[in-house]
């Protein structure tokens, strides 16, 4: 019985901007774990034992009928893993500011929203129904130029709250992960040597996380176990936000 509840093998997993980066290592993890992962980007993610779809979160009408052809498929929808994600920086006096902070909004926020939505009728016939959703330490602590992002991000931790509070008494969990610095294509631009000294001077681990890190954590929020875990934003950020300075 114990073992059960930290297995999710054969539950069906619907992980969002899993092409690449922290996607991509979730949907591997948690069907190294046994799960039935449906995997969903942009271009549909191919080559990570999973089932890939081509989805843009930030389409209402493609999110509804990508998520009811993945439930159809599968017979079932267990859990949700609202990863997709987009850089969204811009200074507040830019021109093209009101842009950037449209497109932040509807693809980190809003279609964090939208995908729940759409999921919600099979997941409350899951035996354990579990949604994660991916935020950023952004939503705890700024930087210069990002408040588009920042905004959002802090968005996604006041969705995760109240979706807790209001499907709790169903069963369903709705907790959020607030990613520190990580090595992703989104980080690539950084110099190695930038990233070194950042995570020296910031992080109480001196060093960016790897992906799987992350992922591991979803996959712990997303097992029959974590039952009493609801309402939480967990920073996994190396220590990041336990730092002074």
């Amino acid at each position: 019985m114990a073992s059960a509840l930290r297995s999710i093998q054969g539950s069906v997993v619907l992980i969002t901007g899993a092409a690449s980066g922290m996607g991509r290592a979730t949907a591997e993890v948690f069907a190294a774990e046994g799960a039935i992962v449906a995997a969903t980007d942009l271009i549909a993610p191919e080559g990570i034992g999973t089932r890939g779809w081509k989805m843009d979160v930030g389409d209402p009408a493609e999110v509804v009928r990508t998520v009811f052809d993945i439930a159809k498929t599968f017979q079932r929808l267990d859990v949700v893993v609202n990863n997709a994600g987009i850089s969204a920086f811009s200074a507040i006096d830019s021109e093209n500011y009101d842009e950037v902070w449209g497109r932040a909004l509807s693809v980190l926020l809003t279609a964090q929203q939208r995908v729940i939505r759409a999921a919600l009728p099979y997941l409350r016939k899951a035996p354990h129904p579990r949604i994660v959703n991916i935020a950023s330490t952004e939503a705890l602590g700024a930087t210069a130029r990002d408040s588009p992002y920042a905004a959002a991000k802090a968005g996604v931790t006041g969705l995760t709250r109240a979706l807790a509070v209001e499907l709790g008494r169903e069963g369903i969990t709705v907790n959020c992960i607030c990613p520190g610095p990580i090595a992703t294509a989104m980080t690539a631009a950084i110099s190695d040597e930038h990233k070194e000294m950042f995570a020296k001077r910031r992080t109480a681990l001196g060093r960016y996380g790897r992906p799987e890190e992350v992922a591991h954590m979803t996959l712990s929020l997303c097992l029959p176990a974590a039952s009493y875990i609801t309402g939480a934003t967990i920073p996994v950020d190396g220590g990041l936000m336990a730092r002074n300075a």
